[in-house]
């Protein structure tokens, strides 16, 4: 992974991203069909009417290499819903696997990012420090948007892939531009809920948001419907919640257009739910990283053939301010201390 980091207004932090594109020759032969076009123009405007600071900085990124604006702006607000259309059918697929947890009175998330493997060479970890904003470290094998974070107020964001209804699918703003933007101006789950109801959502997702005060959600989000889902608990009565790549409430199972076990999210499910509900244990970071590792069951264990597999982990332990990551997949990977952000 890459770990640049941008300090400033968001031009110009858009400008710093151009500069290493242009030292690197980094190509964008971006093609677009009918409906992506028309979607990502109309999200483009919206992108700019409820985030200009990110369209600010895709227009640093485009001034600096000479492209076309809305074309990377339109091909980027497609990501994570019709970026990959087939035979009229969203055909883009994201694994991952995210949770959430409270152990002796302290909180710990982990995922595993779970992507084509060719992603894992264009991968960042990214800290931001915006002006007039909240500092944060944004995970993502893209740029701008991100599938996962933590800010410096511990109010950590991920982004888990739903299948979406083609129909169903709507100009707005995308799970991964939605990471972003409750990293950079949220600092509770409260306010993430909030901020999420007032936001147009362009497709089926799942927004899990942990706070340090331990307060945990996910967010299964449509642009029909939004349906907040809360914590389990385990047999100590300690909070826990996970999410994959379906959406687990029978409210939202009609804007689901997966068999809710894609890439095997509802064995993913069924290992983290075990663990975090049964399974004692004294050490929360060892345990997330033996989840993430597939050492209670399958979690990043993916055959070979399918050309799918987990290109980083993330480990943060919110109550005591550490970051920990794995750059490829955590059966071989090991997790490093990742000491850039300081939070509060």
């Amino acid at each position: 992974m890459y770990h640049p980091r941008f300090k400033g207004n968001h031009y110009e932090m858009g400008q710093k991203m151009g500069n290493i594109f242009k030292r690197y020759h980094v190509q964008f032969p971006i093609k677009l069909d009918p409906f992506q076009t028309k979607f990502g123009k109309e999200s483009g405007i919206l992108l700019k009417q409820y985030f200009p600071e990110a369209a600010a900085e895709i227009k640093g990124i485009t001034d600096f290499i000479e492209y076309d604006y809305v074309l990377m702006a339109s091909w980027m607000m497609c990501m994570g819903c019709c970026h990959i259309i087939e035979d009229g059918n969203c055909v883009e697929v994201r694994g991952c696997t995210a949770f959430s947890f409270i152990h002796r009175g302290q909180v710990y998330h982990g995922r595993d990012n779970d992507l084509p493997p060719f992603l894992k060479q264009v991968s960042k970890s990214i800290y931001y420090e915006p002006e007039n904003k909240m500092k944060f470290i944004l995970n993502t094998s893209s740029f701008v948007n991100g599938e996962e974070g933590i800010n410096e107020a511990g109010l950590v964001a991920a982004m888990t892939f739903v299948m979406p209804k083609l129909e169903e699918i709507k100009p707005g703003i995308n799970s991964v531009f939605l990471v972003r933007y409750l990293l950079e101006n949220c600092k509770t789950v409260n306010e993430g809920i909030e901020t999420l109801k007032k936001l147009p959502i362009a497709s089926s997702c799942n927004i899990i948001l942990t706070d340090k005060k331990g307060d945990m959600v996910v967010v299964e989000c449509n642009p029909l419907k939004i349906h907040i889902r809360y914590p389990e608990k385990n047999e100590d009565g300690e909070e826990f919640i996970i999410t994959v790549n379906h959406f687990t409430s029978k409210a939202m199972w009609k804007h689901d257009a997966s068999n809710r076990n894609t890439y095997f999210s509802s064995e993913r499910y069924q290992t983290a739910l075990n663990a975090l509900k049964n399974i004692d244990y004294s050490n929360g970071v060892e345990h997330t990283i033996n989840i993430l590792s597939g050492k209670h069951g399958l979690m990043c264990q993916y055959d070979k053939a399918l050309n799918f597999d987990t290109i980083w982990s993330s480990v943060f332990d919110i109550t005591n301010n550490k970051i920990y990551r794995a750059e490829g997949n955590p059966l071989r990977a090991k997790f490093i201390e990742d000491k850039r952000l300081k939070m509060t």
